[in-house]
């Protein structure tokens, strides 16, 4: 059964679309059956900009033990590189 609860989040950044790089303002994520990749569900994440219109996108499709995985590694690296930072000589 497909939910279409969809988390959204504002976002500021750039991803590399088709042909170039764009803006992106917001990432829309859900938890339900993917588009492509060969699993029964993902965790789905929309990277768009949306005044840019439809093509202004970005998606990835994980499997739910690579979501954890990729969040592991997010909190991990702004960690360490925060620390770093704050280390750094002005």
């Amino acid at each position: 059964m497909c939910t279409w609860i969809t988390e959204k989040a504002s976002v500021s950044g750039h991803g590399k679309g088709v042909p170039d790089w764009i803006p992106l303002t917001r990432a829309n994520v859900y938890y339900d059956h993917p588009v492509s990749a060969p699993l029964d569900h993902a965790l789905i994440i929309d990277f768009v900009n949306e005044a840019a219109g439809p093509g202004a996108r970005v998606s990835v499709e994980l499997s739910a033990e690579s979501a954890r995985e990729l969040l592991r590694a997010i909190q991990a690296a702004l960690e360490t590189g925060q620390a770093q930072h704050d280390l750094a000589p002005s």
